[in-house]
């Protein structure tokens, strides 16, 4: 299967008074925590080791990141929620941000929510994958740092994942396993991506 991203570049950081104004193509957003490994991801992804720039400083993140991918798709990094040292009114700005982008973007075709595999599944994640499925929005689940665990861990990661949602859903969203730092996962959600950009 032909992999879609051949060439990929920065676009533009976008907030509501400075919205995004590129031209209509489909968009894969990536949401998470702060430090789950958005940015990682999608240097992975790309192929590009500092297309975006992880930070080992938490909730760096302000603004929405859009990436242009073989000029016909974008990559959507959003701000990481969670960050227990932002204070109540930066907790809002940055919800409002979110819940404005996924639920006034016309392009949006999925949203991957990333999960740090060492963590089980933290309060604020159970809460936006949840909220995300209430407002009929496409998401997958991505548990990342894959490298840190064992094969044995993973499965339990991943069990434990399955056993905090599926009170909530049935099916259960679409879970890939990812490292940046071992390329694992990357054929397999590029793969999903493509199959979703064919049935535009």
């Amino acid at each position: 299967m032909k992999e879609p991203v051949v060439q990929a570049a920065f676009v533009c950081s976008a907030t509501p008074d400075n919205p995004f104004s590129g031209p209509a193509r489909p968009e894969f957003a990536f949401a998470g925590r702060s430090n789950a490994g958005k940015s990682s991801l999608i240097n992975l992804l790309t192929g590009r080791k500092r297309l975006a720039h992880p930070s080992a400083t938490p909730g760096k993140t302000q603004t929405i990141n859009y990436y242009l991918a073989d000029n016909r798709w974008y990559l959507v990094d959003l701000p990481g929620y969670g960050y227990a040292r932002r204070s109540k009114e930066q907790k809002k700005i940055l919800s409002d941000l979110i819940s404005h982008y996924v639920l006034n973007s016309h392009n949006l075709h999925c949203i991957f929510v990333l999960l740090d595999c060492r963590l089980p599944p933290q309060p604020a994640d159970i809460t936006f994958i949840n909220w995300l499925g209430e407002n009929n929005i496409p998401l997958a689940l991505v548990l990342t740092k894959a490298d840190k665990l064992s094969v044995n861990g993973l499965k339990e990661s991943r069990a434990r994942v399955e056993k905090v949602l599926s009170p909530f859903w049935d099916p259960l969203p679409p879970l890939f396993i990812t490292s940046s730092q071992r390329k694992t996962g990357r054929k397999e959600l590029l793969g999903f991506i493509n199959q979703a950009l064919a049935n535009c």
